[in-house]
Parts: C-alpha cells; structure tokens; sequence
C-alpha cells in the first residue's frame, strides 16, 4: 500500500467539524462555475449565492476571479502579484498563526487552486477539505446560512515566493524533455482533441500526457482517490520518474493533479498558469490531437 507522504494537506469532515470554533482556524469556500458558452469558452460565475444557501459554519466565501486572481491580465485566474495576494488573505482573517482549509460546493479543483496559490507565497498550514461540501451537507454535519459572519482582518506576510507556477517558454522547453513530463489534467476527450470545450485549437500541447482530474475523485464520495490508487495512475504515465507540469484550461484543474502528486510526495512539479487559455490560441505553439 502506498501511503500520502504529506497526510497534512487533506482534512477529512470529522476532524474539521471537531474544529470549528478554534481561534486560528480558517475556512474558505472557494466556489467558482464554469458555465458553457461557445463564444467564450466559460462563464465565470462566482458561487456566492451557493454560499449563502448553506456553508460550513464560521467559513469565509473567495471569489478566486476577484479577490485571488491577476484582473489586470487579459486571461481569467491568472496568479496575483504577491501584495494583491496577502490584502486579500488578510482581509480573510489568515496571518501569522492560523490554518486555512479550503473547500468548494463542487470540484475539489477550486479548493486546490486557492491551496496552491497559498503554497506558492510560501504559507503551508493550508489543507484541503476531502470530499468538500458535498460529503460534509450528505454526512449531515453542521451548516450556516446567509452572508459570511465578520472575520477579524489577519495580517498575511509572503515570506517566500516559490516558483511553483510556469510559463510557456519553460513548457515550450520541456517538449522533447525526457526528463520532463507535462501532464494534461484535462478530460480524456480534450486531450485527443475529439470532444469537450476547447480553449482555441482542439488537442493537447505536443508530447503531454493525461492524468484528468475528475478521475483523481471517487464520485460515489468526492472524496480523493485512496493513496495507492492515485499513485497507480500517475505511475501509468511515469510521472513519478520525471520533473512536472501540470495544466488544463486555465491553471485550475491542473492545481488537482498538482495537489495530488505533493501529497504522494513528488519533489519537484510546477504549474503552467496560462494553460491552454494562452496555448491553443497560439499558432507558433505546437500542439497534437489523436
């Protein structure tokens, strides 16, 4: 049996609700929907009103497009700068001290997102909510409703960047790269190019491989895949052999399989921010179907 090398990153709903009410603990629901739209893509619509229909008690509701994104830049979700990151994190009630844990109404890929922007300005105390909302409201556990209660402001320090987020030139690079593998979080028909929502050109970025993060999830709990198991499918594509990046449409379910793989320790994986947000709409980048 293989066992997560990093436990602390994944919090399940007993642990949590034993929690809630500690001084320094913080909870944030990270919602976001993509709704299907063919001339954009996706809709970006907050899941604010989700949030005020039932949340876990005591948890904040982020915007990750307004309060943790980059909204100067023409792509969505991109990383903020880090001072735009740590007023917002303060604003949160998150500094020196407390824990954040993070969960989303739908995918884990919003929890996983917020928890890897969270790791790359160097805060570690940060876990994921396993099974998210849904196992949490299925389980019975306790809900709040309306807007988010007043949370005292925290005083949120970026001691370190790391530089855990890429952009194309480096993935550009890594093509060729045996000791690179570029992973494609993406479904499976996305990545041959035969179905599912493109972000410009149908395909996959040249030489990537294909580990969707929808099936790192157990859909009968929404809860991560055990240990093993996950290890298995990153092992299929020798993922485990290899530096990593990881990307998707636009950096947020590429932040799943990033997710994943540090739990099973993996000592060296990056995200590609831009995604295929930035990649498929760019002729000069080299991209395959099939």
């Amino acid at each position: 049996m293989t066992d997560f090398i990093h436990p602390e990153y994944l919090i399940d709903a007993a642990t949590l609700e034993r929690r809630l009410g500690e001084p320094g603990l913080r909870v944030l629901d990270c919602t976001t929907h993509l709704i299907p739209d063919p001339k954009t893509t996706y809709q970006v619509v907050p899941g604010r009103a989700d949030f005020e229909k039932g949340h876990i008690p005591g948890a904040q509701f982020v915007d990750l497009q307004a309060d943790l994104s980059d909204n100067s830049h023409r792509l969505r979700f991109m990383r903020p700068s880090a001072a735009a990151f740590a007023a917002a994190m303060s604003r949160f009630g998150v500094g020196e001290g407390t824990q954040v844990v993070t969960y989303s109404t739908t995918t884990p890929q919003w929890a996983t997102r917020v928890w890897w922007l969270l790791r790359s300005f160097g805060f570690d105390n940060a876990a994921v909510l396993d099974g998210g909302w849904q196992k949490w409201s299925r389980e019975g556990r306790p809900v709040e409703t309306g807007p988010a209660r007043p949370c005292p402001p925290g005083n949120f320090v970026v001691r370190e960047e790391r530089p855990l987020m890429v952009g194309k030139d480096e993935v550009l690079r890594a093509i060729g790269d045996s000791t690179v593998c570029t992973l494609n979080a993406l479904s499976a028909e996305q990545h041959a190019g035969t179905g599912g929502n493109t972000y410009g050109r149908p395909g996959r970025i040249k030489g990537s491989v294909n580990v969707p993060a929808a099936q790192l999830i157990d859909p009968a709990t929404n809860a991560f895949l055990p240990p093993d198991e996950l290890r298995r499918r990153f092992d299929q594509v020798g993922a485990f052999d290899k530096e990593v990046i990881t990307y998707c449409g636009g950096g947020i379910a590429a932040s799943a399989d990033a997710f994943a793989l540090v739990m099973l320790g993996h000592p060296n994986v990056k995200l590609y921010d831009a995604s295929m947000s930035e990649w498929a709409v760019d002729p000069s980048l080299p991209m395959e179907t099939g």
